[in-house]
């Protein structure tokens, strides 16, 4: 059990002079390892100092136990406005989450509305039926069913037993799509924060055990999953989704794909999500547009053929997103989950966005950071790309905020006539940098039971 639970958010700094319970504080040694490979990865720094902790928080959010120490970072939009984002990123179902739980969903974490909504999905499922699938059978049988196992049938003779070997295929619901649904619920019980929503998880893990068996759950079993997966098979793909990001969240590799689960700790890239969820908006909403992700820009760097000597390939710079016109490329995007009205803009940014729009072919050669941004008063910010000796005017990188309320609402009501051209004036906006009109989207607030 943590005696040291930490709050904060994304994009944070936490040091002993700004949280006291931080000073004095050393993780145990076990540990240390652990909190390297997070501040490799990229996910999160834990830094050991003479005087505490200091705790560096990026864009992945979740909750993470180091010891005596758990770390919970929370994403900048919550409730309402992140669940309908997290449903149209990954197709998932407006289902009623809240309906039997006692929670307050204002302070979900991340991992909390996956669960939440995994439960509904698979209540849902329950509700309609289990998908089965006919299963080999052999059995002795006094009332023979399927065909005869005439393979088996010398040694039935020889004990003369009153019963005949067949081969006989009944529907069952123990299949390896069911399967991975239990483990599904069984990893979601381990990482919800809320005890409701763990008991809940448990409940309809217990009411699958009766027919369904257990199965350590790993990222293997869910592309096998899709790989068999038909027209039959739809209603499971939210549940399939869902149960992928769950599974790597939790730091389920590959290669640990048949380990069994037993962390209570969740970190997600909002960064990803982020992309995500601008891909899919970008691609349905710019109409006589083609939206290509991660676009390879060719020939951008090549190596002398006389100076190469050992025939490496150039790097190829991949913006986020390509937008055509016909053949023609109008605009050149990327997506990065930092604030950057609230805070300033990397460096490491600045190179990238600058190579990108300096390979853009089009007259005004530019690049835009798309970022997102819960303040009312974010505008468009222009770095300029100039000549260092004439001064002149060589590119530009466009720093556009994405309001992320907007979009929610946005989103919410695309499937309206009104809602459809609200959505395509925002899409604009965000590839283009055309003014939309106001807009004024609100989303009810999640009920309570």
């Amino acid at each position: 059990m943590s005696d040291l639970a930490i709050q904060t958010g994304e994009w944070a700094r936490l040091t002993p002079e700004t949280h006291a319970a931080l000073a004095g504080r050393a993780l145990a040694s076990g540990h240390r390892d652990v909190a390297r490979e997070l501040s490799e990865s990229g996910r999160l720094e834990v830094l050991e100092l003479a005087c505490g902790l200091e705790i560096r928080t990026t864009s992945w959010v979740g909750r993470i136990n180091l010891g005596e120490v758990s770390i919970t970072i929370s994403s900048k939009i919550t409730g309402a406005p992140l669940l309908e984002l997290l449903r149209y990123a990954y197709g998932l179902r407006d289902l009623s989450l809240y309906a039997d739980v006692a929670y307050a969903p204002s302070q979900a974490t991340f991992q909390d509305l996956l669960v939440h909504q995994l439960a509904a999905e698979v209540s849902e499922l329950l509700s309609r039926g289990l998908h089965r699938d006919y299963k080999a059978r052999r059995e002795d049988l006094s009332s023979p069913a399927g065909r005869i196992d005439f393979g088996a049938y010398p040694r039935i003779a020889a004990e003369a037993k009153s019963v005949l070997p067949s081969i006989h295929y009944p529907r069952t619901e123990a299949t390896l799509m069911n399967q991975v649904l239990l483990g599904g619920l069984r990893l979601g019980a381990q990482l919800a924060n809320d005890p409701a929503l763990r008991s809940r998880s448990r409940r309809l893990a217990q009411f699958l055990e009766a027919t369904v068996p257990p199965l350590a759950l790993g990222l293997r079993d869910v592309e096998r999953v899709r790989q068999i997966m038909d027209r039959r098979h739809r209603a499971y793909e939210p549940s399939l989704n869902i149960i992928e990001l769950l599974l790597e969240g939790s730091g389920v590799s590959l290669e640990q794909a048949s380990s069994r689960i037993t962390l209570a700790s969740f970190l997600f890239d909002m960064n990803r999500f982020f992309q995500g969820l601008l891909s899919r908006f970008l691609r349905e909403h710019l109409p006589n547009h083609t939206v290509r992700d991660e676009y390879r820009l060719h020939e951008m760097f090549a190596y002398d053929d006389s100076a190469n000597p050992h025939r490496r390939k150039a790097p190829t710079p991949r913006p986020d997103f390509v937008v055509f016109e016909g053949k023609r490329v109008v605009a050149v995007l990327d997506a990065k989950y930092r604030d950057l009205w609230n805070q300033a803009l990397p460096r490491e940014m600045l190179y990238q966005l600058a190579l990108y729009a300096l390979g853009h072919r089009a007259k005004a050669r530019q690049a835009t950071i798309l970022y997102p941004s819960l303040a009312d008063s974010a505008r468009e910010q222009i770095v300029q790309l100039r000549d260092p000796l004439k001064g002149s005017l060589e590119a530009k990188v466009v720093l556009r905020p994405v309001n992320l309320l907007d979009l929610a609402g946005a989103v919410a009501r695309c499937q309206t006539e009104v809602g459809q051209e609200q959505c395509r004036r925002l899409a604009a906006a965000l590839a283009f940098g055309s003014v939309p009109a106001p807009m004024s989207f609100t989303l009810p607030p999640l009920p309570r039971s």
